[in-house]
């Protein structure tokens, strides 16, 4: 798998990918990052989550703006109640 950082860095830094489950099971947390219509790629998420997994528990949050990372507060949160996270933006 090849990831590409969009990032405008001139020394990128070295990123480790969580290892990957082969089973999607507990709480997954999708981000919006208020980026314009991410609400509508949050909403086909859900509705694409749901039709593969009902039983799935589903918790959105959103950054209060694109601009700026996630507040500790949101980061500590979503990692307390989610097993997994989606961030999801759109323009």
């Amino acid at each position: 798998m090849r990831i590409l950082d969009p990032t405008d860095e001139r020394v990128p830094p070295r990123l480790v990918m969580a290892p990957r489950t082969r089973v999607l099971a507990g709480t997954v947390g999708i981000l919006d990052i208020s980026k314009p219509r991410g609400d509508v790629f949050v909403a086909r998420v859900r509705e694409r989550l749901t039709e593969i997994d009902p039983g799935l528990t589903l918790r959105s949050y959103r950054k209060p703006t694109y601009t700026r990372p996630a507040p500790e507060d949101l980061r500590q949160t979503i990692q307390r109640e989610c097993q997994f996270v989606i961030e999801a933006l759109a323009d």
